[in-house]
């Protein structure tokens, strides 16, 4: 600390009294340390916000095996509400760094966590819990999604632009990567009693499947994520500071008159608001396409592979972004969606186990260039705004896409109702993404581009 200049940290409080990435005399004196402690710090608390945020569809699956009598479209909505929420929070949340700061931001939203979290503790111990109380616990998980809106516009305005495609690809990466966390960690860890069996723990439940009853403690699953939650909330406030970027509520929708603004927020669609959605439908997918088979697969086995190839394909698309521009890459990745969302069409109504891998080859295929598009197009809208435009933009333009859950959720609920059938809506996504592939070819990736970035 004793080479960073002194006037760059205040003694005590919130807000730091200097911050210029850009000048490289102050970058190597100290001002590259803050930035990583911080990426590293609210890295970990994003991961747990997603953690926090795919909950419900790690439990969605198990309910029915537990004495809850859902419909499939009941279903569905219980994993539509977490994305519902987690875009309208973060059409809220996009505006707050500037006016309240990193600290503030960062350490009480993932201190909010605890609310959903405790509350799926204890309404999965009981079947008799009204539908209703379920929806609104998973719209409170969505709280998990809004704090991306937040957390990565906090992110952009640490680091220097020569870096921001490496350091945005490393935060959403492995924040990612907290879908892939409660999706395997919930399986094992409902299998045993946490604690040794500590009565405030809660007692376990009967699951049937195949005819085969066991005791599972679906409460695990919350429970795991709690202390975590509450420790790496705590230490947020502790260590972390507040770049002095500040706007008000007011001056911040001038990001709202750049058709630049518009763009980005249908290709982040495209890129995070397919993985989200299909992350969150992907057990439910395996069920309803496959649960009917002789020998059907454990959704939550397979589950999570989607949402891991997603975030470390996002994590190493970042430098590549860097270094060959985020236009091209993301051109790569659309081209890539189109053709695995029309592969993926194939087999989504199988006729028998036989095409199980061929599905989920395809489903992990559009992950992967769903996970590289999301870091190439936040490598995009830096280059294309100042830096608290920038932030603004990329907390909108993640809102739009936290929808993804909840759309998803809507059309495969009416896909399946109509049709019987995820086929429609494949289709359908694969022309959305080609109409994306279109939009960033002409404004941005070809030659001669008004605006390469």
């Amino acid at each position: 600390m004793s080479s960073l200049p002194q006037s760059t940290l205040l003694p005590t409080g919130t807000w730091l009294s200097r911050w210029e990435p850009e000048d490289q005399a102050f970058w190597s004196a100290g001002g590259t340390a803050i930035a990583w402690r911080t990426l590293a710090l609210t890295t970990v608390n994003l991961t747990l916000a997603f953690a926090a945020w795919f909950l419900v569809s790690a439990l969605v699956v198990r309910l029915p095996q537990v004495g809850y009598n859902f419909s499939a479209s009941q279903l569905f909505w219980l994993t539509a509400m977490p994305g519902l929420a987690g875009g309208t929070l973060r059409l809220i949340h996009m505006f707050l760094t500037p006016m309240y700061g990193t600290r503030h931001v960062v350490s009480l939203s993932t201190l909010s966590l605890l609310v959903p979290l405790l509350g799926w503790f204890y309404a999965v111990q009981d079947p008799t819990v009204p539908y209703w109380v379920l929806l609104l616990l998973s719209f409170l998980a969505g709280l998990g999604g809004g704090n991306f809106s937040s957390f990565m516009p906090s992110t952009s305005l640490f680091f220097p632009k020569r870096l921001l495609g490496t350091a945005l690809a490393i935060q959403a990466g492995i924040g990612n990567l907290g879908v892939s966390i409660v999706q395997f960690v919930t399986p094992w860890i409902i299998g045993f009693a946490l604690l040794g069996g500590a009565a405030f723990m809660g007692d376990s439940q009967t699951l049937t499947k195949n005819g085969v009853q066991s005791q599972v403690y679906l409460q695990n699953a919350a429970a795991v994520l709690i202390p975590f939650v509450a420790t790496f909330g705590a230490t947020a406030w502790l260590l972390l500071k507040s770049v002095p970027v500040k706007a008000n509520f007011a001056e911040q929708f001038d990001i709202f008159k750049s058709r630049h603004t518009w763009s980005m927020t249908s290709l982040y669609m495209m890129t995070f608001g397919g993985f989200s959605g299909l992350a969150a439908t992907f057990p439910l997918l395996i069920k309803q396409g496959f649960g009917g088979f002789e020998g059907a697969p454990d959704p939550l086995k397979y589950a999570f592979w989607g949402p891991l190839v997603g975030s470390l394909a996002r994590v190493a698309a970042g430098p590549l972004s860097d270094k060959l521009g985020g236009a091209r890459v993301t051109q790569w990745a659309g081209i890539g969606m189109v053709a695995c969302a029309v592969l993926v069409a194939m087999f989504v109504t199988p006729d028998s186990m036989a095409e199980f891998p061929k599905f989920v080859a395809a489903m992990l295929a559009l992950f992967f260039f769903a996970g590289i598009g999301n870091a190439s197009t936040f490598k995009q809208m830096p280059m294309l705004f100042a830096p608290r435009q920038a932030a603004g933009v990329i907390g909108f333009t993640a809102a739009i896409a936290a929808y993804g859950p909840f759309l998803f959720g809507m059309l495969f609920a009416w896909a399946f109702g109509t049709f019987d059938s995820a086929r429609p809506v494949f289709f359908g996504l694969a022309a959305f993404f080609a109409c994306n592939v279109a939009l960033n070819w002409r404004m941005y990736a070809r030659r001669g581009a008004a605006n390469p970035c």
